[in-house]
């Protein structure tokens, strides 16, 4: 089979999505792949999802932070960045997506918006509900435990100014 003349080839554009969750969420690329064909799915409905066709091709997740590349079709940007945003849980677990730009090669993609420094994770000990709890700070976000470890974490978002 012949390839197609590159004026009749489909063009594509790079969404890179940045991803946030709890620090002990564990999410890879398959349920997030899943999650982005939902929410698109909801949001612009069987056609308007085939016509945006967003894969998820880079991945990388740890420690409650990740990044990804998503390919979407040229004409459909805006659509696809409207249904990245609706994602608002993977497999259960709770979980922020935001794209931090678009380009039109994923080596652009990666090289501009992706890769940069990784946010520095600290744990120390608050004192929380009138006891003392794990906490976990990124940047100026922290996220305290709830619950005892034994029941399974749970957290409570706040900032780096609420516990000082």
């Amino acid at each position: 089979m012949k390839h197609l003349p590159k004026h009749l080839r489909p063009r594509w554009r790079y969404l890179a999505v940045e991803l946030e969750s709890w620090p002990d969420a564990d999410i890879s690329r398959r349920p997030v792949q899943r999650a982005l064909w939902y929410a698109a799915g909801n949001l612009l409905g069987d056609p308007g999802s085939a016509d945006a066709n967003l894969r998820v091709l880079g991945f990388s997740f740890e420690d409650g932070t990740g990044e990804a590349v998503v390919r979407v079709r040229h004409g459909e940007v805006g659509p696809a960045r409207a249904a990245v945003a609706c994602v608002d849980a993977v497999d259960g677990q709770p979980v922020r997506l935001r794209v931090r730009g678009v380009s039109g090669t994923v080596r652009a993609c990666e090289e501009k918006y992706m890769g940069g420094p990784a946010k520095e994770r600290d744990e120390k000990r608050v004192v929380f509900r009138n006891e003392d709890r794990r906490a976990v700070q990124r940047g100026d976000s922290v996220d305290i435990e709830t619950t005892p470890e034994s029941d399974g974490p749970s957290f409570a978002g706040a900032t780096r100014f609420d516990i000082q």
